[in-house]
């Protein structure tokens, strides 16, 4: 099968992977995401199975933006197991609990990144996303393929603050630790961006809009080289 041919010179393909687990994924930094990965991008989004996502932790002003946006033709995800990752050159992956529960042991999600890694595509976690990256593993001695990076995800104090920690099957400050990354953190709620190489990683929630802007900025630093 032949790779798509990538038109440099028309906006980069950016797909946005959600968790479809009942714990959810932050409306806030969803919202705060795709609208300013809108700006720069053609937008696609992708969950297990292509289920609904669903967004918690929203106010009115929210919820409203979401119901407008439900109303939509691109608001349906697809399957993560139709996606050809070579389609995208974008990967971007917001806060969201859920992702601990269904996104961490994807090996759909683990086939996408597999290629952003070889390609060294831009990749951008926020928050909880930042579970995501954990299904990433390399056969056959299950090595991490972000081992020797260095990335930011919530703390363990941020996450022992919440009612579900207890119940959490990935804490991501150990999960990093424990497999050869380097992590780094902020103090809780602070907004604190990592860049490594192709890999953008935010804290938390407050560091959505950061995170965002930098994954453009790498994008685009690498059309520049493409054209």
């Amino acid at each position: 099968m032949s790779a798509p041919v990538v038109n440099h010179n028309e906006r980069p393909n950016c797909l946005i992977v959600l968790s479809s687990a009942i714990e959810g994924v932050s409306a806030q930094s969803f919202i705060k995401s795709f609208t300013l990965a809108s700006t720069a991008f053609h937008v696609d989004l992708a969950t297990q199975q292509g289920k609904v996502a669903e967004f918690v932790s929203t106010d009115e002003a929210g919820r409203r933006w979401l119901a407008d946006f439900k109303t939509k033709s691109f608001a349906t995800p697809i399957s993560l197991s139709s996606v050809d990752a070579r389609r995208y050159q974008v990967l971007l992956i917001p806060h969201s609990l859920g992702a601990a529960h269904d996104l961490a042991n994807s090996k759909d999600l683990a086939s996408v990144i597999h290629n952003f890694i070889s390609q060294q595509k831009p990749i951008c976690a926020i928050g909880m996303g930042v579970a995501a990256l954990c299904c990433a593993m390399e056969k056959p001695n299950s090595t991490w393929s972000f081992t020797k990076y260095c990335l930011t995800a919530p703390s363990v104090f941020e996450l022992a603050r919440g009612m579900d920690f207890s119940i959490l099957p990935i804490v991501t400050e150990d999960f990093i630790k424990e497999h050869g990354a380097t992590y780094s953190a902020s103090g809780c709620d602070n907004m604190h961006v990592v860049i490594d190489r192709h890999l953008v990683t935010g804290q938390n929630e407050a560091s959505t809009i950061t995170a965002v802007q930098n994954l453009i900025l790498l994008s685009n630093q690498r059309q520049a080289k493409m054209s």
